[in-house]
């Protein structure tokens, strides 16, 4: 009966959160917020790898509009849930991550760069620290020297979890901003350590701008 729950949970439980995701997007007011950064590489077809913390990885999907993207996903349980709920939206998963898999997971990212596909990562899973810059992002940003673009997403209404990551849960009729970071590419004589540092720095900062620009309107990021 277990196994059978598992199985149930797995075929339902994508399919709900695809909905869910979808009706609180279609309930929210949303702005862009230097959204030319990403033009700039997708209207030309140039692919890019997208970055983004954990705690805002929701409505994440709905944000993104380039041509087709391939996630790096954790390969626990959870992971499994999300990888099956981004299919429902169209888009491809890299399973693993800085504890399981990782050294496998990096070569298929690196293989996939040969591709026309988006490469997406939150640095700072799957567990942590939050808003810290792991190097398996720093290490693909070098070997494929593919430009990374800081994304974030913020809220004037929802729900932070308890979580190491305080996970977001936006409130259906909120106030949602996506921000976009100007690119960052890893320099010819850039060590991984001085590329984390700068790449921590501009998530940091975008997500910031993000929080500003909803506070220009009057309301607070939650």
């Amino acid at each position: 009966m277990a196994n059978a729950g598992k199985r149930l949970l797995r075929w339902i439980g994508p399919q709900l959160a695809s909905w869910i995701i979808r009706l609180l997007y279609a309930t929210m007011r949303i702005d862009y917020v230097n959204r030319e950064a990403a033009d700039a590489y997708w209207q030309q077809g140039n692919p890019v790898i997208l970055a983004f913390w954990h705690d805002q990885l929701l409505l994440m999907i709905k944000g993104y509009y380039g041509p087709e993207a391939r996630i790096l996903i954790s390969p626990s349980g959870d992971g499994e849930l999300i990888a099956r709920t981004m299919a429902c939206f169209g888009q491809g998963a890299v399973r693993g991550s800085s504890s399981r898999g990782g050294a496998a997971a990096l070569r298929g990212m690196v293989k996939l760069a040969r591709e026309p596909f988006d490469l997406v990562v939150t640095p700072d899973g799957p567990k942590g620290p939050r808003h810290a810059v792991k190097m398996g992002v720093v290490q693909l940003a070098k070997l494929t020297r593919r430009p990374v673009l800081p994304m974030a997403f913020v809220a004037s209404k929802g729900h932070r979890f308890n979580s190491w990551d305080r996970f977001l849960l936006p409130y259906p009729f909120a106030r949602g901003v996506y921000a976009f970071g100007d690119v960052l590419t890893f320099a010819e004589h850039e060590t991984l350590d001085e590329f984390a540092v700068r790449l921590e720095t501009a998530m940091k900062e975008n997500t910031a701008q993000a929080v500003a620009y909803l506070e220009e309107q009057g309301v607070s990021a939650v």
